[in-house]
C-alpha cells in the first residue's frame, strides 16, 4: 500500500489588498481650478487660493521633513511621509465622493423643482430659498471644500516626490479575512449585538 504525502503547509493564497485612493482619483472627483472659479463666480462665493493652498502644503511637508531628518532613517522618512500623504489624498479623495453626491442631489432637485405638476417642490414664499436652491448652493460649497483639498494633497504629492525621489502610490493594505463573505460579517456583528 502506498501512502500519498501531502505537503505541510497549506497553498498560499495570494493576499487580498485594499488599494488606496489616488491623486488621479481625486482629480477626477473634485473640481479643478477653472470649475472652482466657475462655481465661486456662479454663487458669489470666495475664490480659493487654489495654488496657495497647494504650494503652502508643498513647503510644509518639505520643511517638516528637513525638521525631522536628523532623527529619521531615509526608510522612516518614507514611510512616515507616504502616511501623512495618503491622510491628504484619502481627504480630498472623500471630498470629492461627497461633493459629487450633492451635485446630484442638487440636479435631481432642480429637475423636480422645474416640474410644474409637482406642488411640494415649489419654492417658498418670497424671501425664502427653496429647497432645490439649498441645494445648489450646498454643491457650490461642497465644491469649493473639494478644491480645496485637492490643491492640498496635490502639494503633499509633489513635496513626497521632492524629498523622497520618486513618485507618491498609495499603500495597498492586506484585507482582513478576504475569503469571509460580507454576510457572515454582518451576521457575526448582529449576533453579537445578542450578547
Amino acid at each position: 500500500m502506498t501512502k500519498n504525502t501531502r505537503s505541510a503547509r497549506p497553498a498560499a493564497r495570494p493576499q487580498a489588498t485594499r488599494r488606496g485612493p489616488t491623486l488621479e482619483m481625486v482629480r477626477l472627483t473634485c473640481p479643478d481650478t477653472a470649475q472652482a472659479a466657475l462655481i465661486s463666480e456662479s454663487f458669489g462665493l470666495v475664490v480659493v487660493d487654489g495654488d496657495g493652498i497647494r504650494s503652502g502644503h508643498e513647503n510644509l511637508l518639505v520643511e517638516s521633513a528637513a525638521l525631522l531628518s536628523e532623527g529619521l532613517g531615509e526608510r522612516a522618512m518614507q514611510i512616515h511621509l507616504q502616511r501623512i500623504v495618503g491622510a491628504f489624498v484619502g481627504s480630498a479623495h472623500g471630498a470629492g465622493q461627497f461633493y459629487s453626491r450633492a451635485v446630484t442631489e442638487a440636479r435631481d432637485a432642480t429637475a423636480k423643482a422645474a416640474n410644474d405638476l409637482r406642488d411640494e417642490d415649489i419654492d417658498g414664499p418670497v424671501g425664502f430659498t427653496g429647497n432645490a436652491q439649498r441645494k445648489r448652493e450646498f454643491a457650490a460649497d461642497m465644491g469649493l471644500q473639494a478644491y480645496a483639498l485637492r490643491m492640498a494633497a496635490e502639494g503633499a504629492v509633489a513635496a513626497y516626490e521632492e524629498i523622497v525621489g520618486q513618485a507618491w502610490k498609495p499603500f495597498d493594505r492586506p484585507m482582513d479575512n478576504p475569503g469571509q463573505s460580507l454576510d457572515h460579517k454582518a451576521t457575526e456583528v448582529q449576533m453579537a449585538a445578542f450578547g
